[in-house]
C-alpha cells in the first residue's frame, strides 16, 4: 500500500511539473505577444513580450510605445499595473514591451551588466551600452514598429537600478532615440565620474527626464545618483526636460512601480 501511494505522489508531481500554466488567463496582461529576437548585432537572443491595450485594433491613431528594460520581471508587474492604470484613465493608452533575457543569471545569459552600462575602471565588463542602444535602434524598434501600431515619435523608455544607468546613458548620448525617460534608483557607483563628465548642455530638446531615487535606497545607489542630480539641476541649458522626484519610505526595488507611474504621468503629458 505505501509503495502504491508513494508512485501515485510521484505521478502526480510529473504531471503538475510538467503542466504549462496559460498565460491567457491572466486578463491583466491582454495575453500579449511574445517572439525571440536573435540579435545580429550582438550575436544573442532577447525574448520580447508585447503588451497591447485591450481596443487597440480600434483606435485610430498609433500609440506611444514603452519599452521596460529588465523585462524578465519588470513586464509582468508593470504591464498589469499600467493597465490598472488605465482603469482610472490616469495614464494614456500604449504599448508595452518587456525585453527580457530569459534568465537572473550571467551563466543563464543576462547581460545587463554589459549592456546597460557605460565603462568602469573596476568592472572589465562594464560598457556595452553602445552596442545595445544599436540593437533597439536597428533591430527592436524597426520590428516594433513595423508590426503594431507604434508611433516613433512616442517612444518612452523605463529603467530601474542598472536599467536606469542605460537611460541616463542614452539621454546623454542618444537623446533623440526616445521621447521619454524614465530612471528608477539609476544605478551609477560603479563609474559616477563617467556620468559626471559625459553630457554637454545644448539647446532644449522634445524629450522629457523624470529621474526618481526611493529615500530608503542604499546608499551605494542613493549617493552617487543624488551627485549626478545635483550636477544636472544646477545645469541651465539641458539638451531635455528635467524633473526629478524623491520616492519617500521606498527602498531599491520597491520604488519601481511608483516611479514608473509618476513617469509616465509625466513624461506622457500633453504640451503645456
Amino acid at each position: 500500500m505505501r509503495t502504491i501511494l508513494l508512485l501515485i505522489i510521484a505521478v502526480m508531481a510529473t504531471s503538475w511539473r510538467g503542466y504549462a500554466a496559460p498565460i491567457e488567463f491572466l486578463q491583466g496582461l491582454n495575453n500579449p505577444h511574445y517572439f525571440v529576437l536573435e540579435s545580429k548585432t550582438l550575436n544573442r537572443p532577447f525574448h520580447i513580450y508585447v503588451k497591447l491595450p485591450p481596443d487597440h485594433s480600434t483606435l485610430p491613431q498609433k500609440l506611444p510605445t514603452i519599452y521596460l528594460l529588465d523585462g524578465g520581471n519588470l513586464f509582468p508587474m508593470l504591464a498589469s499595473y499600467h493597465q490598472y492604470l488605465r482603469f482610472e484613465e490616469s495614464v494614456p493608452a500604449a504599448i508595452l514591451v518587456g525585453i527580457s533575457y530569459g534568465s537572473s543569471t550571467f551563466e543563464g545569459g543576462n547581460y545587463r551588466s554589459t549592456d546597460f552600462t557605460a565603462p568602469a575602471e573596476s568592472r572589465e565588463y562594464y560598457g556595452g551600452a553602445p552596442l545595445f542602444l544599436d540593437m533597439l535602434e536597428t533591430e527592436i524598434f524597426p520590428k516594433i514598429e513595423d508590426e503594431f501600431r507604434s508611433d516613433p515619435k512616442q517612444r518612452i523608455v523605463f529603467g530601474q537600478s542598472l536599467g536606469g544607468q542605460l537611460v541616463l546613458y542614452t539621454a546623454l548620448k542618444r537623446p533623440e532615440l526616445f521621447s521619454g525617460y524614465i530612471a528608477s534608483n539609476p544605478a551609477l557607483h560603479r563609474n559616477l565620474p563617467f556620468f559626471m563628465q559625459a553630457g554637454i548642455a545644448g539647446p532644449l530638446g522634445a524629450a522629457r527626464l523624470y529621474v526618481s531615487s526611493g529615500s530608503l535606497d542604499e546608499d551605494r545607489f542613493r549617493g552617487p545618483a543624488m551627485e549626478w542630480i545635483d550636477r544636472w539641476q544646477s545645469i541651465a541649458n539641458k539638451p531635455w526636460a528635467l524633473k526629478v522626484e524623491t520616492l519617500d519610505g521606498l527602498g531599491h526595488f520597491s520604488a519601481a512601480p511608483e516611479a514608473f507611474r509618476r513617469g509616465l504621468k509625466w513624461t506622457l503629458a500633453p504640451n503645456q
